[in-house]
C-alpha cells in the first residue's frame, strides 16, 4: 500500500477524546504510517507520550514533538522551559515543536507579548540546536523575522508548518535546509498563491500535513480534519503537478523520514 507521512497534527487534542483509536485505525487503513503529534503546552505533553506510547502493531506509529506553542504565552511558566529540556533528555522526542512566533494573534498588539513570543522562540531554537533535533515551526505574519534567527543557527533543520509565505521566503527556508508544510488549505480552488507555490517549488522539499483537528480539506469543510484525510491533500497536490499520487507519497514520504529520522 501507497504510504504517507502526517508530519504536523494534534491528536492529543478534546476533538478526539471520543474516537481518537478509531481516528488512528482510520489513517492506517488509509495508507498513513506514521503521525507526528506536535505539542501546544507542558501541560499537554504528557497527554502526547501517552497516546504515543499506546500506538503499535497496524496502527500508525505517533511520535511525540515537545514543545511550546506562541499562541498560548498566557499558559507557559519560566520553568517549562527546564521542564522541556528534561522531557528532552528523557523521552528523547523526535522534533522539538510546536514552536515559533504569531504576530498575527490579537495579543500580538502588545510589545511585550512580541518579546515573550521571541525570547521563547530563540531558548527553544537553542534546545533544538544542543540535541541536535529538528523544528516544527509555526509562523504568522513573522516569516521574515523567523528566517532571521533561523540563520543564527545554521546546523538546525526543520518544517514550516502550514507555510503560507512568499516563493522568496520559500526559497530562503528551502536554502537554509527547511521543509515546508502545506494541508487542507490548498484543496481550495480560490487558494490561488499557495496553489501555485505547490506547482513551482521543489517536491523534495515538501511535507504533507493535516494539522488535525484544525484546516480541514475541501472536502470535510467545516468538519473535524483528521489524518486520514491527508490522502485527499496528496491527490491535490498530484493533480495540480501533473504527477502520480504514488510519486507525491514517494517523495513527500522520504522528506518526512529524512527529515525526522523515521
Amino acid at each position: 500500500m501507497m504510504q504517507l507521512i502526517d508530519s504536523h497534527s494534534h491528536l492529543d487534542f478534546h476533538e478526539f477524546d471520543n474516537d481518537r483509536k478509531v481516528a488512528i485505525k482510520r489513517a492506517s487503513d488509509t495508507g498513513i504510517s506514521n503521525i507526528i503529534v506536535s505539542a501546544t503546552t507542558a501541560e499537554r505533553w504528557s497527554l502526547i507520550k501517552k497516546l504515543c506510547d499506546e500506538q503499535g502493531g497496524e496502527q500508525p506509529l505517533c511520535h511525540p514533538a515537545y514543545g511550546l506553542h506562541p499562541m498560548f504565552m498566557s499558559e507557559h511558566k519560566p520553568h517549562h522551559l527546564s521542564n522541556l529540556k528534561s522531557w528532552i533528555e528523557k523521552e528523547k522526542p523526535i522534533a522539538i515543536g510546536e514552536i515559533g512566533l504569531d504576530y498575527f494573534i490579537d495579543d500580538a498588539n502588545d510589545e511585550a507579548n512580541k518579546e515573550a513570543q521571541l525570547k521563547l522562540f530563540i531558548t527553544q531554537l537553542a534546545l533544538a540546536n544542543e540535541y541536535h533535533l529538528p523544528v516544527i515551526i509555526h509562523a504568522r505574519k513573522s516569516l521574515d523575522i523567523v528566517l532571521k534567527y533561523l540563520r543564527q543557527f545554521p546546523n538546525l533543520v526543520g518544517s514550516i508548518h502550514s507555510f503560507s509565505g512568499s516563493e522568496q521566503q520559500a526559497k530562503q527556508l528551502i536554502y537554509l535546509g527547511f521543509y515546508l508544510g502545506f494541508g487542507g488549505p490548498i484543496t481550495y480552488t480560490r487558494a490561488t498563491r499557495l496553489r501555485k507555490l505547490i506547482v513551482t517549488l521543489p517536491l523534495e522539499s515538501l511535507l504533507l500535513e493535516t494539522d488535525s483537528p484544525d484546516q480541514p480539506d475541501a472536502l470535510h469543510y467545516n468538519e473535524r480534519n483528521e489524518p486520514a484525510y491527508l490522502l485527499n491533500v496528496a491527490q491535490v497536490v498530484a493533480k495540480l503537478r501533473g504527477v502520480s499520487v504514488e510519486k507525491v507519497a514517494q517523495i513527500t514520504t522520504d522528506n518526512a523520514q529524512r527529515l525526522f529520522g523515521l
